[in-house]
Formats: C-alpha cells, sequence, structure tokens
C-alpha cells in the first residue's frame, strides 16, 4: 500500500501533464468538423499506451470512430481486467461563457478546468497511471479500451464488440465513466437509467387561421400540445404514464439543501415528485420536454397554429426495457390528445438502464481498495443519466463483473461550462485503481476463490 501510494503520487506529474495535452484536442465526436481531431486523439491515445510498454496497441473502428484498444497478456493463471474509458467529448458551447479557454486546462485551487478533463479524459489518466505504477508489467491481464463516440450514444460500439470480441474479453470490466457521491468520498455505481425519446406532433386544422375570428371555438395545436403535454406529470410532479415502472430503492441519503445547491433550483421553486430524493434521481422514471417547434415570440402573430410538435424524453428506471417504456409513452400521448387531435409521431429511440452488482471477491477487492486509496468506504450510489456501454458489456459478456466508478463529483459540470477536475479526487482513483490490480492479482495467487476456478468462478476468460 505503502510503495503504490508513493509510486502513484510520484508519477502523477507526468500523467497530469498527459492529461493536459489529452485535453487540447478538440475531439468533439458530435461535430463533423472535429472527427479529424477525433482521430488524432486516438493516435494520441495509442501512443501514450505504447509509451506505458504496452505490447498490443490497436485503433480500431466499425464504421464511426475510432477506439484504441491495447492489451497486455495475462500471467499464467491471473483474471483478465479491461479499463474502460472514451476519448471523445461534447461540444463547449460559447467559448466566451468559460472562465478560461476550454481546451487549455487551467489549474485554479485544487481544480483543473478544460473541455474533457473530467469526462472522461481523466479516466484515461487513471487507468494510465495504475498501469505506469507496475512498471509496464501489471499483475494481472489488463486490456485497455478507449471509446471514440461516448459522447453521442457508442452508436458502433456494438460492432466494435461483435468484430473484436476475442480482444475485449475479460473477467473484469472497470469503466471509469461516473462520479463519485461528493469530494472526498468515493462510489460504484450500481445503477442506470435507460433513455426512450420520440417526436410527437399535434394536428388540429388543415390551415391556420386568425385567431380573432376562429379563436374560442376553432382549437388550435399549440395549445392542444401544451394541455397533451401537461398530462404527463400529475399535480406532485411524479410521472402519470401508465406502464412505466419504478424499481428498487436506496438507503443512501441525499439531502434536499444539497440537492437544490448543486442543481441551481431557485429560491421558492418546488422539487418535482414524492418519495426520497435518491430514489427519484435513480430508481424512478422521469419525464421532460426537450423541445417545442412553434412560432418565435418575436414572430409571433395572432394566428391559431394548425400543427406543433415537442420531442419528449423519458428517463427509464433501471431494469425496465427501454423499448417498452418507448411504447407505453407513445400509447399515452395517442390515448390523452385533447378534443380529438390528431397525434402522429415521428423520429424515436430507445436504450436499457442497468443494475450493477458490487458483489462477490470482486466487489469485496474493489471496496477494499478504493477504501485504502480515499480513507473513507465507498458507498454505492445509482446514476440518473445513462452509459450505455455498460448494458452493452453485461450482454456481451454475461459472466464478468462489471464495476462503474469514475473522477466526477457534484461540482464537475460535465458536457457544461466550466467542466472541472478534483485533484485530490483524482490522484486517490489512480492509486484505487493500481490497488484494486494488485488485490485481483493477489487474490488469484492465493487461491482466494477455494476451487481454483478463476474471480468469477468460471475461469479466467479467454485472450
Amino acid at each position: 500500500m505503502t510503495d503504490l501510494r508513493d509510486t502513484v503520487s510520484a508519477l502523477l506529474p507526468g500523467v497530469l501533464a498527459d492529461l493536459t495535452d489529452l485535453v487540447a484536442i478538440r475531439s468533439v465526436s458530435a461535430l463533423a468538423e472535429h472527427h479529424a481531431d477525433v482521430d488524432a486523439s486516438a493516435e494520441a491515445v495509442a501512443d501514450l499506451l505504447r509509451g506505458a510498454a504496452c505490447p498490443d496497441v490497436r485503433v480500431v473502428r466499425a464504421g464511426g470512430q475510432p477506439a484504441v484498444i491495447g492489451r497486455w497478456p495475462a500471467p499464467p493463471g491471473a483474471p483478465t481486467v479491461c479499463l474502460y474509458a472514451h476519448h471523445d467529448v461534447q461540444p463547449t458551447g460559447d467559448p466566451a461563457a468559460w472562465t478560461s479557454p476550454p481546451f487549455e486546462v487551467t489549474r485554479r485551487g485544487d481544480r483543473l478546468y478544460g473541455r474533457g478533463v473530467v469526462d472522461d479524459k481523466a479516466g484515461i489518466g487513471v487507468h494510465l497511471a495504475a498501469l505506469r505504477a507496475f512498471d509496464g508489467r501489471p499483475p494481472v491481464g489488463v486490456t485497455v479500451f478507449v471509446e471514440g463516440e461516448e459522447e453521442v450514444g457508442s452508436p458502433t460500439l456494438g460492432a466494435i464488440l461483435e468484430r473484436h470480441r476475442d480482444l475485449l474479453a475479460a473477467d473484469v470490466y472497470v469503466i471509469c465513466d461516473s462520479a463519485n457521491w461528493q469530494v472526498g468520498t468515493p462510489a460504484f455505481t450500481s445503477t442506470l437509467r435507460g433513455l426512450a425519446d420520440v417526436v410527437v406532433e399535434v394536428a388540429t386544422l388543415d390551415h391556420a387561421l386568425h385567431s380573432g375570428q376562429y379563436g374560442g371555438v376553432a382549437p388550435d395545436a399549440l395549445t392542444t400540445l401544451v394541455r397533451l403535454l401537461a398530462t404527463l406529470h400529475d399535480e406532485h410532479g411524479d410521472v402519470a404514464v401508465a406502464g412505466l415502472e419504478r424499481t428498487g430503492s436506496f438507503a443512501l441519503e441525499y439531502d434536499e439543501d444539497r440537492l437544490r445547491e448543486e442543481a441551481g433550483v431557485l429560491d421558492g421553486v418546488e422539487l418535482l415528485g414524492t418519495g426520497s430524493i435518491a430514489d427519484r434521481l435513480w430508481t424512478r422514471p422521469a419525464i421532460t420536454v426537450l423541445a417545442i417547434d412553434a412560432p418565435a415570440v418575436a414572430q409571433a402573430s395572432n394566428t391559431l397554429q394548425a400543427k406543433a410538435r415537442a420531442k419528449v424524453s423519458v428517463r427509464v428506471a433501471p431494469g425496465q426495457d427501454g423499448a417498452d417504456a418507448l411504447r407505453a409513452l407513445i400509447e399515452h400521448l395517442r390515448s390523452h390528445a385533447p378534443w380529438g387531435a390528431e397525434v402522429t409521431f415521428g423520429a424515436d429511440g430507445s436504450g436499457n438502464g442497468s443494475r450493477i452488482p458490487v458483489a462477490g471477491l470482486i466487489g469485496d477487492a474493489a471496496r477494499a481498495a478504493y477504501g485504502q486509496a480515499w480513507g473513507v468506504e465507498p458507498v454505492e450510489t445509482g446514476q440518473g443519466g445513462s452509459i450505455p456501454m455498460v448494458a452493452d458489456f453485461q450482454r456481451m459478456f454475461p459472466d464478468a463483473t462489471v464495476l462503474v466508478t469514475g473522477v466526477c463529483d457534484p461540482d464537475s459540470r460535465m458536457h457544461g461550462i466550466d467542466e472541472s477536475l478534483d485533484l485530490g479526487d483524482f490522484e486517490k482513483a489512480c492509486l484505487a485503481e493500481a490497488l484494486l490490480l494488485a488485490r485481483l492479482g493477489e487474490a488469484c495467487a492465493a487461491g482466494e476463490d477455494g476451487d481454483g476456478a478463476g474471480i468469477n468462478g468460471t475461469g479466467t476468460a479467454p485472450g
């Protein structure tokens, strides 16, 4: 423990320098003008792995953005651990709104600021630090998998997993792309909500009308759409769509004052829903109207609109099938249209959430490693958002254990202005991952599983 702590501490300046260089690459996967930057980011990650003495480094793709795979073969009888992160980032929004340039890492106090500095180029840094701590000879087999299109929903991840299944097979997957409970308290994410969304269009007239000539009798589409959208919640703000499930419950207490401060809820504004805040955020569905197509206020006239449309999104409770949730949403919108309005649907999509148990020998090793590194016991949390690759890994490698960790904290502002990384938590995350690799190697060598069958009880993964 002491040796690893000292080693990671000594390595930290070099890792932070590499993180700074990665942030400078504008790898925005959502914007075509930055696709060359995404390519450059993948090559930079590949070079960093080669510099860490990785014997097998490949840049791969399946029609989308490039991913990087680096592999250290497992010592005899040792398990294989796959370390995941992604090198693509979100757009910056208005650069002038940032306190410092978004693609230049800037330190203010104990935090670093920049686009991707925490989501998720810090994840790459964590993996590099853990591997460098063993001087390129980790005690277990290691596969590093750094994706290049997570920020656009991982559209070709499934194809990459299929195409490179043998290269990516492992006993344990460590997904470093989530958030801790708070600065100084590590967390494992044990539930993720899924996602479903659809464009709904309401039509009430075959052409627009003068509101003075026909208003009060002829229904306009915009008012009709607003009334329809209002049926999605009850008077308390709870979701009112039949068929959307609630799953499980969290014992962790999420204080209302903390939530209000972190979310920036204005004084006097009530929170939505009933029950514990943790359950509302992590185990229950949530519905948001993302956008409405309507005349802009500046160009509005006294007109009854013939058609209006909106995009509606559901965060699906962990365990519910995303496609089932989408069907429930569509049926609700179809059956609740007021005044006999015509309702049609446009583009839609769905994805499943996940339950991610932190259990067994691997869970015990992870809790011990992260508890040692932080000096406090880790907690289990949920995430209200979606991390699509978790379900992909669970489906593709059902016998493996998935651990979801990260270096984000409640003030990291991922995807937003002034995204930032807490330096103390970053160093602890690097140490925790190194300790986890060491513990998994020791557990296998000591035969702690008791049956020689490998850390998952089914033998180590191929490759």
